[in-house]
């Protein structure tokens, strides 16, 4: 029997155009698909129809499949000479898990490659016409998760906060909204209350829902407008230039 092989593709933030050709490609080779529940339902229908499609839920704050059985359904199926397409939201390489799993193939021996894909954070920001870098308000851009490990203290907000100031960087927090509270007080003791905040509610979808506000109100706005995971919450300058986007082009809207 052939020796099977493993590829990590990026599903996006939903929308299945913005996938890459490439991304397409690896799913009408697979013979197995292992889903995680934020891939768009529309984007596995691109697969072959004789391909089996194991949903294997992760999403945050909810009960998930185990790491550890993911990991080993990947290593038997490429071992049973099968195509396999570990297809996941966003980008396998940024918050996917991504890097671990192509540690656990490889030192199984199996073959494997990864395709990109839209990460949410950028999807997030360009629904709402800015940019995540500009040359006049941002200088780079911190990705970064709210959610910590049960062992980990997660993310050093105020230091983050800090190097946002003095460096002119945009924050992309992700997986934050159940931490916005504890995330919004530690920033505030280095970025001003009146720093502008987007929060982005199912980034490139039609049931897409969004709100701008401040650092100061980050937390309120959150309870009001109900928004709730996944969410992806953008600090920073480059927000700013929403309103004026929205007045040029009709089509964005402000929530």
């Amino acid at each position: 029997m052939n020796a099977g092989k493993v590829t990590l593709v990026g599903a996006g933030p939903g929308d299945p155009e913005l996938l890459t050709v490439k991304a397409v490609k690896a799913l009408q080779a697979a013979t197995v698909l292992l889903v995680d529940d934020l891939v768009n339902p529309e984007i596995v229908k691109l697969a072959s129809p004789g391909a089996r499609v194991i949903h294997v839920g992760k999403r945050g704050g909810c009960k998930s499949t185990p790491q550890a059985f993911i990991e080993k359904l990947m290593v038997m199926a490429a071992r049973e000479g099968e195509n396999v397409v570990r297809l996941k939201g966003g980008d396998p390489f940024i918050f996917g898990r991504g890097g671990e799993e192509v540690e656990h193939l490889q030192q199984a021996g199996v073959q494997v490659q990864v395709v990109n894909g839209i990460t949410s954070g950028l999807a997030a920001v360009t629904s709402l016409g800015v940019p995540l870098t500009h040359r006049e308000h941002a200088h780079g851009v911190v990705f970064v998760t709210g959610h910590a490990r049960p062992d980990s203290q997660g993310a050093d907000w105020r230091a983050l906060a800090t190097a946002a100031r003095d460096a002119r960087l945009t924050l992309v927090i992700y997986m934050g909204v159940s931490s916005a509270a504890r995330i919004q007080a530690e920033l505030l003791t280095a970025l001003p209350a009146s720093t502008p905040v987007a929060i982005v509610q199912h980034a490139s979808l039609p049931d897409q829902r969004h709100a701008v506000t401040t650092l100061g109100a980050l937390q309120a706005t959150i309870a009001s407008e109900q928004l709730t995971s996944p969410s992806v919450i953008v600090v920073g300058d480059v927000i700013r230039g929403v309103a004026a986007a929205s007045q040029a082009q009709a089509q964005f809207r402000l929530a």
